[in-house]
């Protein structure tokens, strides 16, 4: 249900671009995001960093738009965040307990995850740091060679699906390391 906070202003900026221009759009989600965020952090408690982060990001990306009138800022945004958040989780290979994968699938309950050794945990982390990079070259590709329409659409949907099958790999990378426990304990 969360989710729904951090997609809705997505598909209002999409929405508004595709019935307006990107200045429109910028600002639906320059108040959206905020709005979403708000929603998110009270309904659970805490505040989500990543999202908030991202908020921060539209909304210093997307006043850079408007104050100059250049759609490029809006362009970089995702690349920009993409980019910022791989080297976090660069820089977690070697600073603090955990790298940064370690700690979001720590997140999901019911894993078994001391079955993965740390020198797995580092190789997995730098395959996250692979993963912005290339999610940050793909945006500005289709931003750079596409209609602003089509990188509007690539940036909600094709991201977001890239980002979900990625996610989707690693679990099931991890879920063949740890292995199915009901099978141990017979």
């Amino acid at each position: 249900m969360n989710m729904i906070f951090e997609f809705f202003p997505l598909l209002l900026f999409l929405g508004t671009l595709l019935l307006k221009d990107i200045y429109a759009a910028v600002i639906v989600l320059m108040v959206t995001m905020p709005i979403g965020l708000a929603i998110k952090s009270f309904r659970s408690g805490s505040v989500d960093k990543m999202y908030l982060w991202s908020t921060v990001f539209a909304l210093a990306f997307g006043g850079l738009t408007l104050y100059f009138r250049n759609p490029y800022f809006t362009y970089w945004k995702p690349t920009a965040f993409y980019w910022a958040v791989g080297f976090a989780f660069l820089l977690s290979t070697w600073l603090g307990e955990k790298p940064l994968a370690q700690r979001f699938f720590g997140l999901v309950e019911g894993m078994n995850l001391e079955k993965i050794t740390p020198p797995q945990w580092k190789r997995l982390n730098l395959v996250w740091v692979l993963f912005f990079v290339v999610a940050g070259l793909l945006n500005i590709y289709v931003a750079y060679n596409y209609s602003e329409k089509t990188w509007a659409t690539f940036k909600v949907f094709g991201l977001m699906a890239f980002t979900f099958v990625f996610i989707a790999a690693q679990t099931f990378w991890i879920a063949g390391i740890i292995g199915d426990d009901d099978t141990e304990a017979e």
